[in-house]
């Protein structure tokens, strides 16, 4: 449990709904009382709306405020526009302020079974925008784990590194204009 003396972070967590979604309600019934989560719920957008305005609804109404965005990476996650456009928001000014980025490699990730080993994920395999942060240093990918205190530190490192990294936010790329696979 989060003593009254520990900050309880602003974190919004992004993930593709289909796949990763009870890795979601794990994640929120394991650290929910570490931070204050937030997620774009299903039906809370409706997409049929043009890219620009769910756009700005996922910058106004969710990232706007969040400290930390949490990517939870699976399988199909780097694939993702929605996911994308949430990291965007997150890394760019306008958005409120930037928020700090970490990644968690979920047990769904192909690559997770390599966690004990030295090889590594494939980088096509993660979301681009969250990889091109990793390279610069800006943002840092884990094995998905149950450990608190781990969790505690991951986030508590992401949102330092909004003030001493600031300088290696990297969301240069272009926004994706479409999923790239289903």
């Amino acid at each position: 449990m989060a003593t009254n003396s520990e900050v309880k972070h602003n974190v919004f967590l992004s993930f593709y709904h289909a796949d990763d979604e009870g890795y979601r309600e794990r994640f929120e019934e394991l650290f929910g009382d570490l931070c204050i989560n937030r997620w774009v719920h299903p039906g809370d957008i409706n997409t049929e709306n043009s890219d620009d305005y769910v756009k700005s609804l996922i910058r106004r109404d969710y990232i706007r405020g969040s400290s930390v965005v949490v990517v939870l990476v699976g399988a199909k996650t780097y694939c993702r526009k929605h996911v994308d456009w949430e990291m965007y928001a997150g890394l760019d000014e306008a958005a409120d302020g930037y928020s700090g980025l970490l990644g968690l490699m979920l047990p769904t990730h192909p690559s997770y079974r390599n966690r004990y080993s030295n090889r590594k994920y494939k980088p096509e395999s993660v979301p681009r925008r969250l990889m091109d942060n990793i390279s610069s240093e800006y943002a840092n990918f884990y094995y998905w784990t149950t450990d608190r205190d781990e969790v505690k530190k991951y986030i508590r490192h992401a949102f330092e590194a909004r003030i001493s990294k600031r300088d290696k936010i990297d969301n240069t790329k272009l926004q994706m204009q479409r999923n790239i696979c289903y």
